[in-house]
């Protein structure tokens, strides 16, 4: 049998429904587990699922699904599904894919998957100037967007780019409206990008001055786009009933111009398009409704709805169609899945991405068009959502009846609508319910959790990797762990920072979040051993407080706890740092001796490290501010030491400057002379800045602290972002607060 033949089966509406499966299965479309769902029944939406994808189910409606053939598109066969209620769309489709076939077929290409949130802000003081700091903050709004959906990233999206505009309202001012571009590889990702666009409202927020109000998705999605053309042979185009080729031809143009010009006559040609388009969308488990809305939307762009294809004829008289349309779908997801015959039909049509699925949307649009069109010139036509998502993905997941709800409660609740999630979720709610029935009183375990401190670096950050001193204090805030028992794997759960995954078993897999825990069960030689790791953080991510060394020394007491290990503390202290090392690639060990011991240090990298606890006359007041930008630390090392690497005696001098500044300061505080310690810290910033790890937040920030009377003000940790620490034995409180009424985030703290 000829590949080009696999799409054409004559006289496939003339067979028996067993006839057509059968002979859909011998081509080659259908496997055996599908002749069997499809002769059985089964592959049909049962009335139990019905009733926990929707509220108040009291039936299933079904629609007949028929197969549109002898689709040739991109060289590729193609049989397909159509769910339709509709007499003759299946059959024209058929027929028009038949007669496009003879002139090669259709042709179709994507762009990427993008689709649009909006963020809304209002009441912005100067909205040019806040157009302008959001184009400038691209970078770092991307940064928190992506970091909302890390698995997406992974597989090659996520979010793109940012647009700005300013649009003037009647009565409220200018209104500033951000564009974020997300590619929602293959995922139809309308949840995805609601949770970024509500993800990155408060940095916008600042950024602005203004107030966020909608923070949602846009179904106008013309940047997913889908473009197709067929070229039809003259001599293919015969009528019946007397009508010669170029009657048809010049009839189907004249048609085609009628709704280019006339939005009336636009609005049924366009809904000729869609025919077909709806019938595979909701074959696919697509939202029809939101193809129908954004492909309206583009057919009025220019201020008057026109239509969405365009017949000519060619130089050679042939008929030439074309259509462009946004076209934003799908293949993975809780309908697919929930939905058995949803899968069945992406099986059946093998399409292998989501572009692929909208190009061939695409020609089957385009198809159902031509059809129209030449019935038309010819013989004239005759014709008589977050609770719902997760709901659908709990179904998919297995949840039984008596834990539907909950299960359903905890999906909306943890902001994660997925399938691998809820199976973790049916997992808890199983292990929980077995714990309540067996009367395991483990209120005592659970009460205690493991714990690693926070840091500041007072003097000494990025030098202390090469060697020179640095001085570091606990803060209060602390991560704390638990692990318990699991029966599927290894769980690791930060819900805070949006980590919630099942460990990868094959190293090359994993993620750079899971890469630190697994080093250390490595270590541990419990790699192997099913639990679950649950963290809760008490500080912001990436703000240069210690917060992946703070989370390790928790992960490794929980460990030691629940598996009774008898880790020392410097054993401890080792096992965090292998972390670190997995973390960050170089780092200095400092991050991970406060987080361990909870003192305050004197440290320098060594073999063994030196290590040395401080005792201050009385403590010392200060803020910490934090910028909200991530601080990420492998990146500032790494600029560092390629500047190092690119210039090593200016480096090195820079580094020893800095080295004798920390032991000054360590005289200075041993002494209690806190206006020596402000200056030094003001003199370790600008050092800091010539390292190139400062930033223009952390700038604002030193000054802000400064001007409310700071004795001084640097930034701590690894720069690029994250926070400061300023010196405020007088008033901390006018310091606190002058940093929050600049839009960020502050923290009173006492060391020593």
């Amino acid at each position: 049998m000829s590949e080009k033949e696999k799409s054409r089966i004559p006289n496939f509406y003339k067979l028996s429904v067993p006839e057509r499966v059968k002979a859909v299965h011998e081509k080659g479309w259908l496997t055996a587990e599908d002749v069997d769902a499809l002769t059985s029944g089964s592959h049909t939406l049962s009335l139990q699922n019905a009733d926990r994808m929707i509220e108040n189910v009291i039936g299933v409606l079904g629609l007949p699904v028929g197969l549109g053939l002898n689709f040739l598109i991109n060289g590729k066969e193609y049989v397909v599904p159509l769910a339709v209620e509709e007499p003759s769309i299946v059959a024209a489709l058929s027929s028009a894919a038949k007669v496009a076939r003879d002139g090669g077929g259709f042709t179709a290409e994507c762009t990427d998957p993008i689709l649009i949130g909006q963020v809304q802000i209002m009441n912005t003081p100067h909205p040019a100037q806040a157009r302008a700091r959001l184009l400038q903050r691209r970078d770092q709004i991307l940064n928190l967007a992506n970091a909302l959906h890390p698995k997406m990233v992974a597989r090659g999206g996520g979010a793109r780019d940012i647009e700005v505009f300013i649009h003037p309202t009647r009565d409220m001012g200018d209104m500033l409206v951000l564009h974020l571009l997300v590619d929602t590889r293959d995922a139809m990702g309308a949840n995805l990008v609601n949770t970024m666009c509500e993800g990155i409202a408060s940095l916008v927020e600042k950024i602005t001055g203004g107030k966020v109000f909608l923070r949602i998705l846009s179904n106008l999605t013309d940047r997913a786009m889908v473009k197709a053309e067929t070229t039809i042979p003259l001599e293919d185009l015969r009528g019946r009933r007397g009508f010669d080729a170029e009657q048809v031809r010049d009839g189907i143009i004249i048609a085609s111009e009628f709704a280019e010009i006339d939005p009336y006559r636009a609005a049924t040609h366009n809904k000729g398009v869609m025919n077909g388009i709806d019938a595979v969308a909701i074959a696919t488990g697509n939202d029809w409704r939101a193809i129908e809305a954004g492909a309206h939307a583009y057919a009025a762009r220019g201020g008057r709805y026109t239509a969405l294809t365009q017949w000519r004829k060619n130089d050679n008289g042939d008929l030439v169609g074309r259509i462009q349309i946004p076209l934003k779908v799908g293949i993975v997801g809780g309908p697919l899945q929930s939905n058995p015959t949803v899968a069945l039909n992406l099986r059946i049509m093998g399409v292998d991405s989501a572009p692929e699925l909208a190009a061939v949307m695409g020609a089957v649009g385009l198809a159902q068009n031509f059809s129209a069109l030449r019935a038309l010139a010819t013989e004239g036509i005759q014709k008589g959502h977050m609770t719902l998502h997760a709901r659908s993905v709990a179904t998919a997941a297995g949840a039984s009846p008596e834990i539907f709800d909950s299960v359903v409660e905890r999906l909306v609740e943890s902001g994660e609508i997925k399938i691998w999630k809820a199976r973790e979720i049916v997992a808890t709610v199983k292990q929980q319910s077995h714990a309540e029935e067996d009367n395991v009183d483990s209120a005592a375990e659970q009460s205690s959790l493991a714990a690693g401190h926070g840091k500041a670096i007072l003097m000494g950050e990025h030098a202390v990797v090469y060697g020179s001193h640095a001085i570091a204090a606990p803060i209060p805030l602390a991560v704390e762990a638990k692990v318990g028992d699991w029966d599927d794997g290894i769980r690791l759960a930060i819900p805070r920072w949006g980590v919630d995954h099942r460990l990868e078993t094959d190293p090359e897999h994993r993620r750079s979040f899971e890469k630190p825990a697994a080093r250390i069960l490595e270590k541990l030689e419990l790699i192997d051993q099913p639990m679950n790791i649950e963290v809760f953080p008490n500080l912001p991510r990436a703000q240069g407080l210690g917060g992946s060394a703070a989370v390790a020394v928790a992960i490794v007491r929980a460990l030691d706890r629940h598996f009774r290990l008898g880790l020392s503390e410097a054993e401890t202290n080792d096992l965090a740092f292998e972390g670190e090392r997995i973390a960050h690639g170089n780092p200095s060990g400092i991050d991970n001796a406060v987080a361990t011991y909870g003192q305050m240090l004197l440290f320098r990298r060594g073999d063994p490290p030196l290590v040395e606890q401080l005792e201050l006359p009385k403590p010392i007041s200060m803020v910490i501010g934090m910028t909200g930008v991530e601080s990420l630390t492998a990146k500032m090392v790494a600029r560092v030491r390629s500047g190092w690497e690119q210039s090593r005696r200016i480096y090195d001098r820079i580094f020893n400057e800095i080295d004798q500044l920390t032991l000054r300061a360590l005289e200075a505080l041993r002494a209690y002379e806190l206006e020596r310690v402000g200056q030094l810290m003001n003199v370790g910033q600008g050092l800091l800045n010539a390292l190139q790890v400062s930033s223009w937040e952390i700038e604002e920030l030193v000054q802000i602290a400064r001007d409310n009377g700071a004795l001084g003000a640097k930034l701590t940790g690894a720069g690029g972002g994250g926070s400061i620490i300023a010196l405020c034995p007088e008033d901390p409180a006018k310091v606190a607060k002058a940093i929050e009424e600049a839009g960020y985030q502050a923290m009173e703290v006492k060391i020593g």
